[in-house]
């Protein structure tokens, strides 16, 4: 716990050198042209007569056996991105939890994604958000640590420049990192980007505004603070994300 602390501190400090790079940080995340964009809400939802859908499942439901192979054996947390379309910003995410030698799902939210929707090659400012598995290790965002597993950095250099619409204020108070182009074991708006700038980076979970984003996901802020307060680092959690299509393919 001590380590923790000291590692927390090395980061917090940090911060401040990185202030300088957080409007592009924040930019390649949520930052959007199109503020009159009207967002429609997430896919997913039942009719009041609908049947209950199962909860539990050999593996996690609609993924292909291509994404599927690489999900690490040892994840036993799994959050699934559900586009509703290879072009569309409307998304359902849902979280699943290994128990034994099956899947259980735990929650299920409203979301979105990038605003054009989702591709396989996915590069700065194209408005898409990449299609694949990748791991969840970092978080932190403007509001105090509301109890997260993952390591959490609070900072106001989270906050969503005032010059973007009202709605996309409060985006970035809570975040956990996508790692997609990222170094893990930093804070999320940490602006390193291994593969190169072209590739793109700062991808998040992150609070929604209502409609699509420039790469991210958005769900509501219960939604992320049952997220930061779930996810376990011991359980090495990963999301799985694309439109439907993608997904089974």
């Amino acid at each position: 716990m001590g380590a923790m602390r000291k590692s927390g501190a090395i980061r917090t400090a940090a911060l401040v050198a990185l202030c300088g790079a957080v409007t592009m940080s924040l930019t390649s995340c949520g930052g959007s042209g199109d503020r009159d964009a009207k967002g429609a809400a997430g896919s997913g939802r039942r009719t009041d007569d609908a049947p209950p859908p199962p909860t539990s499942f050999e593996r996690v439901p609609d993924i292909g056996d291509r994404l599927w192979q690489r999900v690490p054996a040892g994840s036993r947390q799994v959050v699934a991105v559900y586009g509703a379309g290879p072009d569309s910003p409307d998304s359902t995410v849902e979280l699943f939890a290994k128990d034994g030698s099956t899947w259980k799902r735990e929650q299920s939210w409203a979301a979105h994604n990038g605003r054009k929707g989702w591709t396989t090659d996915h590069h700065e400012g194209d408005k898409r958000s990449p299609v694949g598995v990748f791991t969840l290790s970092d978080a932190g965002g403007v509001l105090d640590d509301p109890g997260a597993r993952l390591p959490y950095t609070r900072s106001a250099s989270f906050q969503a420049p005032h010059s973007w619409g009202k709605a996309y204020w409060h985006d970035f108070d809570y975040v956990i990192a996508i790692d997609y182009n990222r170094v893990k074991g930093t804070s999320p708006n940490d602006p390193t980007r291994p593969e190169g700038q072209s590739k793109g980076g700062s991808i998040w979970l992150h609070m929604d505004h209502g409609s699509g984003t420039s790469a991210c996901v958005s769900l509501s802020k219960s939604a992320m603070r049952y997220l930061l307060r779930t996810l376990d680092p011991r359980q090495h959690p990963v999301v799985v994300m694309g439109d439907r299509q993608d997904l089974k393919s």
